[in-house]
């Protein structure tokens, strides 16, 4: 009888990523995935430490999962407990101190070792394994394929850590320095996940275009280098047969060169959305941060990449009070946002995260001013992304339909821009690529109808105009 696995996962795509390969890591010892924690053999919290107590949230948690094991031990069963991802690599022996409950904690650079960590406890061998090294040898060689069925929209890590050091971050310190796989390994994992049904798949690093991994030279009067940057790895990857579309995130702008910027021009696969984080539109602020950018660098960089890809749209990530920052330095962010526009963006609060230079800086923003100033910049990014959104109603957009909607018939995809998008249509539309006529905007979603579906001469759909009536 196969043993049950959950998994919960935190915080950014590269631990949904991370979470996936887990899963094939203990495949072989029989374990199978299920969405139901209570009939669960071994449960694992695939933590992330970007957000304010986000080890607090991760030890109520694991109080909720006690009466779990408990319950399991009175009836003759072993059920595991296992933290992983950046909590877990930060707080290492602390853990299992303050939470008996907890079985093994695991770092981002070590899930690889599961089945040996998981054997050993099976066996009896001792409670409590801690693995946060930094292996000198990548975890990629040492994990199994990954499994079929991630689904029509697929991730793919090629590049992990950080070298950056920005003031307020902890990435450096959980995922380490940066590396990128071999090319090759990336090709044939893009391969098999596109012959498992991926149409896209989107890169993931921490700091994906900072990618410099070893690929074959290419043939050619003055001899190519083996290191391949991001835009050749896009150019790559964009000749996959079946391979629809190419996303990538997250990026930083340091890393955005000529050659990433040609690829949004040349290359129609890859998708016109890019999410590059600025932060602060304060020099004095980014220069704090450790940025090593300015806000007029920032600008430039984006009219780059408008004149490549005009119809680009651009995400963002953005702190507000950040240690020291004045009225001037946040009016200075209002106007960076205003003169970019953004199609959507991501923004917080800065909260100290212990061990991070920027979490010694005596002079912290009032918790009062913090929230005055978030409102006001959701306030303007929430009104240009309603703006971007209302500006599609009357196109016609193709949609990679991913899942079942909120309401029976109703189905959720997204759009080239990263926009969710709602329709009217049957569930065998889901993993396909289909048209969309836009009809209503709202500040966080479009809506539809379905025209039809995207032809290739080798789709099992036949290619027809789809009638709602006939929706069945």
């Amino acid at each position: 009888m196969p043993k049950k696995l959950y998994i919960k996962t935190y915080g950014c795509q590269m631990n949904v990523y991370d979470s996936v390969r887990m899963a094939d890591a203990l495949a072989p010892l029989g374990y199978a995935r299920t969405e139901a924690v209570e009939e669960a053999d071994f449960v694992i919290l695939n933590t992330c430490h970007i957000r304010e107590k986000a080890s607090e949230k991760v030890y109520s948690e694991i109080g909720r999962l006690r009466p779990l094991k408990t319950t399991a031990a009175a009836e003759g069963r072993q059920v595991l407990l296992g933290i992983a991802g950046c909590v877990a690599q930060a707080e290492g022996e602390e853990m299992l101190r303050r939470a008996p409950a907890v079985d093994l904690v695991f770092g981002p650079q070590t899930y690889h070792r599961l089945p040996e960590m998981v054997t050993r406890l099976l066996a009896g061998d001792g409670r409590g394994l801690v693995d946060t090294d930094f292996p000198l040898d990548s975890k990629f060689d040492h994990l199994p394929e990954e499994s079929a069925g991630q689904g029509a929209a697929a991730f793919l890590s090629v590049q992990e850590g950080c070298d950056k050091f920005c003031s307020f971050c902890v990435v450096p310190y959980t995922r380490g320095a940066e590396f990128s796989r071999p090319v090759t390994d990336i090709i044939s994992e893009a391969e098999r996940l596109v012959a498992g049904g991926a149409l896209e798949i989107t890169l993931l690093g921490q700091n994906v275009n900072a990618y410099h991994g070893e690929g074959p030279s290419v043939a050619s009067p003055i001899p190519a280098s083996k290191t391949w940057g991001l835009g050749r790895l896009l150019r790559r990857l964009a000749e996959i047969d079946g391979l629809e579309r190419l996303r990538y995130t997250t990026s930083h702008p340091r890393d955005m060169d000529a050659e990433l910027i040609a690829t949004h021009r040349d290359e129609p696969k890859l998708m016109p959305y890019l999410h590059l984080p600025v932060q602060s539109g304060s020099d004095r602020i980014l220069s704090a941060m450790n940025r090593k950018h300015s806000a007029d660098d920032y600008r430039r960089l984006v009219g780059d990449l408008r004149n490549a890809r005009p119809d680009l749209s651009l995400s963002s990530d953005f702190i507000v009070g950040f240690p020291g920052e004045r009225d001037l330095d946040f009016a200075d962010t209002l106007r960076l946002v205003t003169d970019v526009g953004y199609a959507q963006a991501y923004s917080f609060k800065y909260s100290p995260r212990p061990g991070t230079p920027a979490s010694d800086i005596e002079a912290q923003v009032p918790e009062s001013v913090k929230t005055e100033r978030l409102t006001a910049l959701q306030q303007l990014i929430g009104a240009q992304q309603l703006a971007f959104n209302q500006g599609k109603i009357g196109a016609r957009l193709d949609v990679l339909l991913e899942k079942p909607g909120k309401r029976p018939g109703q189905l959720i995809g997204r759009s080239p821009w990263m926009q969710s998008v709602v329709v009217e249509a049957p569930e065998r539309l889901i993993g396909h690529i289909i048209e969309v006529d836009i009809e209503a905007a709202h500040g966080n979603s479009l809506a539809g109808r379905v025209v039809t579906l995207d032809y290739r001469p080798d789709s099992t759909v036949a290619s027809t105009v789809f009638e709602q009536t006939g929706a069945a």
